[in-house]
């Protein structure tokens, strides 16, 4: 593991993700997709269906999280990971699409890490038990698509050095062996 950090801006290109390895930190900055199990069921059938889809994936970073309503001005409150393993079965449609890295906490399946490998994606695991401080480096949360799921819907975060840690890289190599 390095003992440097490395600053990523979204969206992310391949040859950025091609240059991290299981166990380097991460300070990401840029806007961020975030939804979990429903909006991801809804975007597998449009993407079955053949339909274009309510935002675009290519280059963009999903974290999964259901935040709660922010309080004395903030976008946001507690904004902790949800668990990865959960959307393993949604995870090939949006990679396909472009997406280029998942934010959550756990391991995920080897299917999972495979299909990483096959598309150049990353997966960066945040620390749980953390949400009041990881809701603290978003600067700007708005629903992009969804309403109607309340707390479920599909967002985007602005957030600034959010601290990640490389969970599984782009060749497969794992941070939880």
């Amino acid at each position: 593991m390095s003992e440097s950090v490395v600053g990523i801006t979204t969206p992310v290109g391949r040859e950025i993700l091609s240059g991290l390895r299981h166990g380097d930190r991460v300070l990401l900055s840029g806007d961020i997709l975030v939804f979990r199990d429903q909006v991801h069921l809804i975007l597998c059938e449009m993407i079955g269906r053949g339909e274009s889809l309510p935002f675009d994936l290519t280059g963009a970073v999903l974290y999964y999280c259901g935040p709660t309503p922010g309080r004395d001005g903030m976008p946001v409150g507690s904004a902790g990971p949800t668990t990865a393993s959960r959307m393993d079965k949604f995870t090939e449609p949006l990679l396909e699409r472009g997406l280029a890295a998942t934010i959550g906490k756990g391991n995920r399946s080897p299917e999972v890490t495979a299909l990483l490998e096959k598309y150049g994606a990353v997966y960066f695991a945040a620390v749980g038990g953390a949400g009041a401080y990881l809701g603290k480096k978003v600067k700007k949360a708005e629903i992009v698509a969804f309403s109607e799921l309340g707390p479920e819907a599909a967002r985007v975060f602005t957030v600034d050095d959010m601290p990640l840690i490389v969970g599984i890289d782009s060749m497969g190599g794992s941070a939880f062996v």
